[in-house]
């Protein structure tokens, strides 16, 4: 009898960009048949990282610096697999981009989400366009550094006046490796130029706010080709071609949710990093004049799925509490912090971790303390004290996200799930628990890297199947930790309380 070997899993490199370090993962997938489960590995071939510069008073991300990062990974990326990758898959941030003149040439450095360019502009148009309408039409969540923000507040400067394409960050990556440009869906929908009921531009809303779409490659959508590796690319690179780009969820909570490891439906998630993105996976978007002022947004995902979701600041309060630390001559160990945080009193002072007052950075423990001190709390002064406060702030934070997730969607929850970065946080992860009241189901950490990989696989015939057969694979091959809540959310409920009334 011959026995028939399963074959070898392929190798994807994922083009992963964050907002304070990118990398670049190679991923091994082979699809499960036969009694086969299948084989999804992931390791991390390169990381770099990602530092905002500031220049004649802008903030600027230095984006050449990130492409020569991604460059080297995939350098790296051809190493650690052996060989070149079957495809190679990018994802990053929301909103932001990069203006390209006639030529082709980028016009500057894109200039960062954080600037104070935009303070101010969300009124502006809100004279021009109501915010309902620009809800009702596009179902975004207000947020200060919306693109559609950000481009009312480029009006009238050189750089705008020259451009002939404006490509989102991960498009712009995209456009150098291969000299093909197009605009990828789920980032296409935080610019807020998008209906989500369409899956297309929303010509009303740009053409009321002097926005020329013009300026916008071709939409694409997840597992579509993006063109092949050019010369030079594989010359810096040292991989052989063709090395085919296919466009992934390239927002990275898109890529996120998708490995989101579920069983079902009925379930929540909370994308962290430096952002916390908690809400629910849903088949069509939600407009309701009550999610609008929940600030709900309803961002498009993986297989016509929207992201129906909140951001809360996330884990970026307790990164510039460590950042502030350090440059004070006081540098913390996070994970001695958490422990020495685990110890102590729950909930006794929490702040608003969706306050607009934490966007900007530098000296955050100061302005914690602030706000404590105005709502008439006790003001914590150790750095264990600040990161409990951090940490029962965002689970208090991921607890309004989810119930009111619920309640306007009109769908339940069994379980949220809790992947990137804050999978790790256990404190973080058990607080969340309780404070919902559900089980909390921890990882992947690298989230945005899978799902990336997995809609490579999919899309080279690796993997087949919807999201349901994509996340049992995942299951599988990472399985995730279950946190249970204690049972008692009455101390949440004071803590809500507390908030609520001091707003």
């Amino acid at each position: 009898m011959t026995l028939r070997s399963s074959p070898a899993p392929l190798p994807f490199a994922a083009v992963d960009l964050g907002a304070s370090s990118g990398r670049v993962m190679v991923g091994h997938v082979r699809g499960g048949s036969g009694g086969d489960d299948g084989v999804l590995r992931l390791a991390e071939a390169h990381r770099f990282a990602n530092r905002p510069v500031r220049t004649g008073g802008t903030l600027h991300w230095d984006v050449l610096a990130l492409y020569r990062g991604v460059l080297d990974g995939l350098r790296r990326a051809g190493e650690l697999a052996g060989r070149s990758p079957r495809s190679v898959g990018i994802d990053a941030w929301a909103v932001d981009y990069g203006l390209l003149d006639a030529t082709g040439s980028l016009i500057g450095n894109p200039v960062h989400y954080r600037d104070a360019r935009t303070e101010g502009v969300a009124e502006q148009v809100a004279e021009v366009l109501p915010r309902t309408e620009l809800y009702a039409a596009t179902g975004l969540q207000e947020l200060p550094f919306n693109t559609v923000y950000q481009l009312t507040a480029a009006q009238g400067t050189p750089a705008l006046a020259a451009a002939r394409q404006l490509l989102l960050v991960p498009d712009l990556i995209a456009l150098w490796l291969t000299g093909e440009a197009g605009t990828e869906l789920t980032n296409a929908s935080t610019t807020q130029l998008i209906d989500p009921r369409t899956r297309d531009w929303s010509r009303p809303v740009a053409e009321r706010l002097g926005i020329d779409l013009g300026l916008f490659a071709p939409l694409r959508g997840p597992g579509d080709p993006a063109g092949q590796l050019l010369a030079e690319a594989l010359a810096d690179t040292g991989l052989e071609g063709p090395v085919p780009v296919t466009a992934v969820g390239s927002h990275d909570t898109a890529s996120a949710v998708v490995a989101v490891p579920a069983e079902g439906p009925r379930f929540a998630y909370i994308a962290t990093g430096t952002w916390s993105l908690a809400g629910m996976e849903l088949d069509a978007p939600v407009l309701t004049e009550d999610s609008r002022r929940a600030n709900f947004t309803n961002e498009l995902g993986v297989d016509g799925t929207v992201r129906f979701l909140r951001n809360v600041m996330g884990l970026w309060l307790l990164q510039e509490c460590l950042r502030d630390w350090e440059e004070a001559g006081r540098p913390q160990d996070l994970g001695q912090l958490l422990d020495e945080a685990a110890k102590l009193p729950q909930l006794r002072h929490v702040v608003d971790a969706g306050d607009p007052e934490f966007l900007a950075p530098g000296r955050m423990p100061q302005r914690i303390a602030e706000a404590c001190r105005r709502t008439g709390q006790p003001v914590p002064h150790t750095p264990a004290e600040f990161t409990r406060c951090v940490v029962d702030s965002l689970a208090l934070a991921h607890r309004r996200a989810v119930d009111d997730a619920r309640r306007l969607s009109g769908r339940d929850v069994d379980a949220v799930h809790i992947v990137g970065g804050g999978a790790h946080n256990t404190l973080l992860c058990r607080m969340t628990a309780d404070a919902c009241g559900l089980p909390v189901v921890a990882g992947p950490a690298e989230a945005a890297a899978l799902g990336n990989v997995l809609v490579q696989a999919r899309a080279a015939g690796a993997v087949h199947g919807e999201l349901a057969q994509l996340r049992a694979l995942l299951r599988t091959a990472l399985p995730p930790v279950r946190h249970d809540p204690s049972g008692d959310r009455t101390p949440w409920d004071r803590a809500a309380a507390r908030l609520h009334s001091a707003a």
